[in-house]
Formats: C-alpha cells, structure tokens, sequence
C-alpha cells in the first residue's frame, strides 16, 4: 500500500562514550496511509488518531502534534506540514 503524504521530522540523539559527549541528529519520515500513521518506531491506527496540530517554535522550526487514544506524540519538524495535517482531516 503506498502512503499519502509524508512529513519529515527529525529526533536528536545524545551520545556518551566514555569522556566524549557526541548529539546526533537522525532525519526521519512520518507517513500517512489510508489506515494508519506510521513513524520509525510508533504506528498509529487512523481510529486511535483523534488530531494533529502545529505550533511553530522560532523562523523555520516547529513542533508537530498526534493527539491519540494513547496520548499526544510530539515530533520536532523543520518543515510546516499543513498539507501533512490536510490530507489527514480529509481521511478523518
């Protein structure tokens, strides 16, 4: 099944090896199917997906919100996915 729409959003990753103290930034992708939304380690039934919201945090970069059964899920994004959260009120 191909997905509908995709946002990319990414998750800073701190590392410790022993005296060194390294920040990884890993770029990642959520995507939007007809049935369910899925990032790199959560997927999310379209039913259990009560909303999604933005709030942009200073020039270029944000925070997009899941508001689910389960909670709300935050993914930091450099890109405004108002055409992300369009294709998904227009499945809801």
């Amino acid at each position: 099944m191909d997905w509908i729409a995709v946002q990319p959003y990414y998750k800073v990753l701190r590392e410790v090896n022993g005296i060194e103290d390294t920040t990884v930034v890993e770029h990642r992708q959520i995507y939007l199917y007809v049935d369910k939304i899925v990032t790199k380690h959560r997927e999310f039934l379209i039913s259990e997906v009560f909303d999604m919201s933005y709030r942009q945090m200073g020039n270029d970069e944000g925070l997009l919100y899941l508001h689910t059964k389960r909670g709300v899920y935050s993914y930091p994004v450099k890109e405004n996915p108002e055409s992300f959260i369009e294709a998904f009120k227009v499945l809801d």
